[in-house]
């Protein structure tokens, strides 16, 4: 039987909504900032802090969100400098200066005088360390995510003490991009070798603006101002990320005045906390694409039509309009616009249940249970959006079992069929997004969920050593059209994200999840 738009969603709805409006009305009014002269400790409610903190080991949401302040990179993104606030363009950090020798071959100048939280200054030595093939990009390397990001990579060497030459295999456009990653933090070589790989990943060391204090793995990371940060003392005494699952502790702990700042607030509850006294709430539509996980070895799975009909059903813009209140943005599949000139025009996410039915009953589809594991509080509105997706595809035919797990271990456990996931844009090309997300390096590939690769490897390894801009563009569009043909998956929606905090905050948030807290993001009023 066809449901109307509006029962859809109210069936996927009914069981998820929560009074806010209650618990803030009745909480106390937030606390006063601190006093002039004094630096304020920062408290974050968070729903999940990282189990560890080796940067290139956490590159998840959680994982840089933290991370990115206790480490610095060679060359920095410039968010606050864009127009377009996409941090599209590159600026000098660690490195003062980078010239192309050749294709093949970048040379950059380490900035003079920058110290490691252990008082050790930066070297060349450092860098090369960071970059070592058994860390980063070798076969055996301990950062296996890594080798998405430095696939290209054929050595690192020190030109003397304060500059290093990075030296790719083929041709890479998208060297310097590479280095202003969330995968090219630099480490410090001492420390690394005296801790080891666990005990860095614990207690690491870096040169930014604070420094590991203490790590309560799922509970908080308390971290403490480096006052000998290059670019200046940073603005706050400390941070401390305080994990909290449920959406109403964290609402709860803002008003209270526990927590100055929290995150992964859906659009439902915006309107509440704007009217709550001394909060403010500030937005971000991300470069990151909610997306559904299609495992080719489940049963029933194994046909595409199959994974291409679950994609034809799901009405993206409904999902839009009525869990993000429109904030969200329904991009045209795995491709966008701050891919530049390599943005492909004129495709689109199709919603056509009538194909979706049609090509059930060509791949024979007899009724099969498909399992859809989701978790409640890593992505915002994960649970919502896959209630609703249940009753869009059993519009079409499908039968589609929820289950509600609570750690990636138990979503990706046997007998997953849909799982949900998101890919970042974490360079500005298609190398960046959809090639890390779902090349040989990714666990779709590694795990065997993704097995119709044939055509999109040779196209995405084509790409990584292209320069021409018309031929690099080809080769694109051949790996989506892949990818989409393939269906391992299929792109929701990007996000808007949520932050409420203190009116007493000024921070600007990027389109990414790592949480700029240096001193030219961050101050107090």
């Amino acid at each position: 039987m066809m449901l109307p738009r509006r029962s859809l969603i109210g069936a996927g709805l009914m069981t998820t909504g929560l009074a806010l409006p209650a618990i803030i009305q009745n909480r106390p009014a937030a606390a006063q900032p601190a006093s002039p002269g004094t630096r304020p400790l920062l408290t974050i409610g968070v729903a999940e802090v990282p189990p560890t903190l080796e940067p290139a080991r956490e590159l998840s949401n959680v994982g840089t969100r933290v991370t990115y302040s206790i480490f610095d990179t060679l060359i920095r993104r410039d968010f606050l400098g864009s127009p377009d606030g996409g941090g599209s363009t590159l600026k000098p950090h660690l490195a003062t200066s980078w010239e192309r020798e050749s294709p093949s071959s970048l040379v950059l100048q380490l900035r003079p005088g920058v110290r490691f939280h252990n008082g050790d200054l930066l070297t060349a030595e450092d860098v090369v360390y960071t970059f070592t093939s058994q860390r980063m990009f070798g076969p055996d390397a301990l950062m296996r995510e890594a080798r998405s990001y430095f696939a290209t990579l054929a050595g690192v060497e020190a030109v003397g003490e304060n500059a290093v030459r990075f030296t790719t295999r083929v041709p890479d456009v998208l060297l310097e991009q590479r280095l202003a990653s969330w995968c090219a933090w630099i480490v410090n070589k001492r420390a690394y070798e005296e801790l080891g790989f666990e005990g860095f990943s614990r207690a690491p060391i870096g040169t930014g603006p604070y420094k590991v204090r203490e790590l309560q793995t799922d509970q908080r990371i308390t971290l403490d101002a480096f006052d000998d940060y290059w670019m200046g003392r940073p603005t706050a005494r400390g941070v401390v990320f305080r994990q909290i699952p449920e959406l109403a502790a964290r609402v709860a702990a803002l008003q209270a005045g526990d927590v100055d700042l929290i995150t992964n607030v859906p659009p439902d509850q915006i309107g509440a906390l704007r009217r709550a006294e001394g909060i403010v709430v500030r937005d971000v539509v991300l470069a990151n694409s909610h997306v559904l996980t299609f495992d080719e070895r489940g049963p029933g799975m194994g046909d595409k039509r199959v994974r291409q009909a679950l994609g034809l059903a799901l009405d993206r813009q409904l999902l839009v309009d009525t869990l993000w209140d429109g904030k969200a943005v329904v991009p045209p599949g795995h491709n966008y616009p701050e891919y530049g000139p390599m943005f492909l025009e004129g495709r689109s996410l199709r919603h056509d249940p009538a194909g979706a039915r049609r090509l059930l009953r060509e791949a024979g589809y007899g009724g099969q249970e498909i399992i859809y594991r989701t978790m409640p509080n890593y992505y915002t509105n994960a649970l919502r959006a896959a209630q609703v997706a249940i009753e869009m595809w059993r519009e079409v035919g499908v039968n589609a079992k929820l289950q509600v797990v609570e750690n990636f271990a138990q979503m990706r456990a046997a007998g997953q069929q849909i799982g949900n996931n998101s890919n970042s844009t974490r360079l500005p090309d298609p190398l960046g997004a959809l090639w890390i997300s779902w090349g040989p390096s990714s666990y779709f590939q590694v795990s065997g969920a993704f097995r119709s690769t044939e055509t999109f490897n040779a196209a995405g390894r084509a790409l990584e050593a292209e320069t021409d801009p018309a031929k690099r563009k080809a080769l694109f569009k051949t790996m989506l059209d892949a990818w989409e043909d393939a269906a391992p998956g299929t792109v929701l929606y990007q996000p808007a994200e949520f932050y409420a905090m203190r009116r007493n905050i000024d921070w600007r948030p990027y389109t990414f999840y790592f949480m700029d807290l240096r001193p030219d993001n961050l101050r107090f009023t």
